[in-house]
Parts: structure tokens; sequence; C-alpha cells
């Protein structure tokens, strides 16, 4: 059974959406959210905690869960696990980023146990799990299909969606690869999955028009960072988010995907690859 809990970071409905399939967590959230895991898991311990990736919009709540319930096994890509076992590196570039937000934000970020991950390559197949590597938004982003309701989660990967808004990539550096976001996505419709999870938000039947909408997202976005600046481009995001979604979905289009973080992810992309 498919469940979607709402974490309400900071407050704001349909901004991270942790999922929980059986008995197995999907992106748990940031920890300073981690108080609507807790109530809606209630007693039930996880059996498992799976990763797409390390940002800590999506993993910042891993170590406490881990913490609560100390036999919880965490999956994540082999280039991510050494930053949730120590996230000293990862919380002092946070840091260099938010500032004195940090804890306002994220909340406390605990480590890992080395015994408690599961380091993945991408290609495993385990207890109706399929899982691939899809980089593109991070280098160590993963995606995950459970087989037998034909649901990819999928991450930042397949975009930002929030009700009737536009579908658009989060870019923010420093891993940004259009090339290798263009593959992933093609991975993931080779699945032919019936559904996509969207931590930032929600479920969605649709895939082929979802998956079409986000690779015109991604050349459009792309093409717009050459020829703008971070002031120009984010303007532009807000542009796509009023046409489509109006006004009240601003709010958490642009917590969920901050505009002025996109623009530099991409802007260093093409200078790595215009060199």
């Amino acid at each position: 059974m498919l469940e979607q809990i709402d974490v309400r970071h900071l407050g704001r409905e349909q901004v991270i959406c942790c999922f929980r399939q059986d008995d197995v967590l999907i992106d748990p959230g940031p920890e300073v959210s981690s108080g609507a895991v807790f109530a809606a898991l209630g007693d039930d311990a996880p059996r498992a905690v799976l990763l797409t990736h390390i940002h800590l919009d999506h993993a910042g709540a891993t170590g406490a869960i881990v913490r609560r319930w100390p036999a919880v096994e965490v999956w994540v890509h082999e280039l991510g696990a050494a930053h949730i076992i120590d996230p000293s590196k990862l919380v002092a570039s946070a840091t260099r980023i938010y500032g004195d937000d940090m804890a306002r934000l994220w909340g406390e970020i605990v480590p890992v146990p080395v015994g408690n991950v599961r380091i993945l390559h991408g290609g495993e197949r385990q207890g109706g799990w399929r899982v691939a590597y899809t980089p593109g938004h991070a280098q160590h982003h993963v995606a995950y299909l459970h087989e037998a309701s034909g649901t990819v989660f999928a991450g930042d990967v397949a975009g930002v969606r929030i009700d009737g808004g536009p579908i658009l990539p989060p870019t923010p550096p420093p891993d940004i690869d259009l090339e290798a976001w263009r593959a992933s996505l093609d991975v993931i419709e080779a699945w032919a999955p019936e559904r996509l999870a969207v931590t930032h938000f929600g479920t969605y039947d649709d895939v082929g028009r979802h998956l079409e909408e986000l690779r015109d997202s991604l050349s459009v976005l792309g093409d717009l960072a050459r020829h703008t600046d971070t002031e120009g481009f984010a303007e532009a995001i807000r542009g796509m988010v009023r046409r489509r979604g109006g006004e009240e979905l601003l709010g958490p289009m642009l917590q969920a995907m901050p505009p002025e973080t996109l623009w530099p992810g991409l802007d260093r992309y093409w200078r790595r690859r215009l060199s």
C-alpha cells in the first residue's frame, strides 16, 4: 500500500512528500520536519529507508529515523554513502550556502551507522524492488521501481510538479548534466511504469506526458540559462508558475525549487561543457 506523507516543511503543504510503500520509506525529508513522519508511522518501524539522493530536503531525516529504530536499513548510491555515514562535509557545504538558516531549514543531521547502510550501484533487484542509476540532477541519484504496483520513486530526476503547475527540473549546482538527465528519463520510461512518485510533490499516472514535458523543460531552461543571469532566470521561473498554476502555487513551487539556486547549476554545466 502506497501512502503519501506530507512533511509540511516549514509549515507549508505540498513541498516535500515522504512516501511509504508497505514497510519501506522513500526519501523521508529533512530532520526539521521529521515529526510529521514519526506521527504518520506511530509505532510501525520501517524495514528500510530508500534514498534517491542525499540532498537534505530528501535525506536529512534518515539518521534521526535510524536513531529511533536502530535496525532500519538505509539504501543509498555508492557516491552518497560516505556522506550519510559522516555528514560533516555535507553539513559544511550546506552551511556555506544557508549560513545561520541551517538549523531552521533542515534541523539536526544525524550520522547513519555504517552497519545500517546498503550501498547501491544501480541495476540491483531485490524483494520486489529494482534500482536504476539516474544521474543528471545529482551524480549519486538513483530511482526505484516497486514492481508489484508499477510505481517509480523518482526523487528529483522526474522534476517538480505540484497539482496543475508546470513540470520543471530543479537544477542547483554542482552536478547538473542535461545529457545524463535525459538518459535517466529514458531509463525510467523503459521500465514502463504505471505512475511516478515525485518528492515535490505527489503521484501522477500520466507518465508519458509527464516525462515529455520534463524533457521540453530541460531544453527550454537549459537554453534560457545561456542567455540570462540569476535574476532573469528566477523571474522566468516565477512567470512559468504563474501562467500554469496561478499565484497560489508560487509558495510551494518556489520553496521546493528556490529559483535563485537554479541558474548557477546550469551555468556551471554550460561552462564545464563549453570549456
